[in-house]
């Protein structure tokens, strides 16, 4: 299929067809073991058959139906290994491609956006997009000043398509939950859902864009590009090459993987500190691991000679953010910091206050801190090494029903203001998983996440306060003007070497 179905009936006939499809490969299973094959060799011949018909449905209808697709890619690394081999293939395509639209059905959308004389705004321009998402595909292009660019384009019919999807999907989402083990799919699809407006918007997604842009535009270790033009269902970016972040998961070097692993941590808890806003769309498709910068340091070079530690990492698509003003919540880093102490009572305390136990529940503090430390185990350490089986261990942890964690994870609350945050934070360790990468993920936590460090550790001494402690109130006065040219150097010097010591870690 070659355009986006845009007629609720068609859409709706073919994710029906999806439970349908399920039952129909079980019976097929059970006829097969009767048969005399073992039953681990049809489980696996079932996965493969699923895989290939859930994953071609969710790319071939793009919208929703691809969107789910693109939030489960990232969950991949908690399934059994016997199980995520079939599953595994299948995913990842959804995160860099889907069938592209008709050159007329593009062209029209910008002779209608762009106005007829579109091509006049460019020199150069390929009908053959270079990448496909949920509601829009991408095409490369030359502006007409010069400059690379992409040129996103947004599928006719995709705020329908997403809402008739994501209904749909939701109304078996039960049969959907056995892909991730541990996970609620229902509620990922509501969240969804709920942000089909923000999807659609695209100067909405330009602001976002030129936000980060404007931070991050001297930032070592972090691209943004810049917005060139924005119009209802077409948005202009510039151009970035790079590796694409699921070709590094796939066959990256060592170096590369521990870079990227860092700078995705990075930029996950330094994006709301710095610009207010969390990207909320962390799947592999939308970031790039570009090669340093030929204007900036000089590659020192890495341990395989590709000068590793000097990549950088693209950013992509701000379709969807989630609105921070204050950065990520100071309880998220309190409650991290108190854990790490096994504070279990102030732990209890801080999650009760801020809905995550109800009233109704009452729940043991030292259960709640058993249930914690394992999920915060990457934070206790100076690196960690992530990896598909820690990740599938602690899926099968909250997800055998015979745990007390899954017990006690079932008793617990997630408030609406955290559902965006968990949601990111889980997709990007799922993520650094895929990527097998050695974090220093603490250390990105002390840097950008409030309250992570005790409040001593957070807070220096005003200059007022250390000047009434260093000059006897009786100095003369030639003293006091010395008092203020030697704060004006402190008060200048420290930021200074304060940012040389953050263009390491930001």
């Amino acid at each position: 299929m070659s355009d986006l179905p845009r007629k609720a009936v068609t859409r709706t006939a073919k994710l029906a067809a999806l439970p349908l499809g399920f039952a129909g490969r079980a019976t097929w299973g059970l006829g097969k073991r009767i048969g005399g094959k073992s039953a681990e060799l049809v489980a696996r011949e079932v996965q493969q058959r699923t895989a290939d018909q859930l994953f071609k449905v969710l790319g071939e209808l793009k919208g929703g139906a691809m969107k789910l697709g693109q939030a489960l890619s990232v969950f991949e690394s908690a399934l059994p290994e016997e199980v995520a081999g079939p599953y595994r293939a299948a995913l990842t395509k959804l995160q860099e491609a889907a069938p592209p639209m008709p050159d007329s059905t593009v062209h029209a959308v910008l002779s209608e956006r762009l106005g007829e004389d579109w091509r006049e705004l460019f020199l150069a321009f390929e009908d053959k997009p270079s990448a496909a998402a949920s509601i829009g595909q991408v095409h490369r292009a030359v502006w007409h000043d010069g400059r690379d660019v992409a040129v996103k384009v947004q599928y006719p019919g995709a705020g329908e398509a997403l809402l008739s999807d994501l209904t749909q999907l939701s109304r078996f989402a039960r049969l959907l939950g056995p892909l991730i083990p541990g996970m609620d799919i229902k509620p990922l699809i509501t969240e969804l859902r709920d942000r089909v407006s923000e999807e659609l918007d695209y100067e909405q997604e330009a602001q976002s864009q030129r936000e980060h842009a404007e931070e991050f535009a001297d930032d070592p270790d972090v691209v943004v590009p810049g917005v060139v033009h924005q119009s209802d269902q077409v948005l202009v970016t510039e151009w970035i090459d790079g590796v694409p972040l699921a070709d590094v998961i796939a066959g990256g070097t060592a170096e590369q993987r521990d870079r990227a692993g860092q700078l995705l941590a990075r930029f996950l808890f330094s994006g709301p500190a710095r610009t207010g806003l969390l990207h909320a769309d962390p799947h592999p498709g939308n970031f790039r691991l570009l090669p340093p910068d030929p204007a900036g340091t000089a590659d020192t070079g890495g341990a395989d000679g590709t000068g590793a530690a000097q990549w950088r990492l693209g950013v992509l698509d701000f379709g969807t953010v989630d609105r921070l003003p204050g950065g990520l919540p100071q309880t998220i880093g309190d409650s991290l910091r108190l854990t790490l102490q096994d504070d279990a009572d102030a732990v209890y305390e801080l999650l009760r206050e801020e809905g995550f136990v109800k009233d109704s529940i009452d729940l043991a503090p030292d259960a709640v801190l058993d249930y914690l430390r394992p999920i915060i185990e990457p934070a206790l350490v100076e690196e960690f090494a992530f990896s598909r089986s820690w990740m599938r261990n602690q899926a099968a942890r909250i997800a055998d029903p015979r745990s007390p964690a899954h017990q006690l994870g079932k008793q617990l609350n997630l408030p609406p203001a955290y559902l965006l945050i968990h949601r990111v934070t889980l997709s990007t360790i799922g993520v650094l998983c895929q990527l097998g990468a050695t974090v220093r993920l603490r250390e990105e936590l002390e840097s950008w996440l409030p309250g992570f460090l005790p409040q001593e550790e957070q807070e220096e001494p005003e200059a007022e306060e250390l000047a009434e402690e260093e000059w006897p109130e009786d100095a003369p006065a030639e003293f006091g003007a010395a008092e203020e040219s030697v704060d004006g150097f402190e008060a200048v010097d420290e930021p200074v070497e304060g940012a040389a010591a953050g263009a390491e870690v930001k």
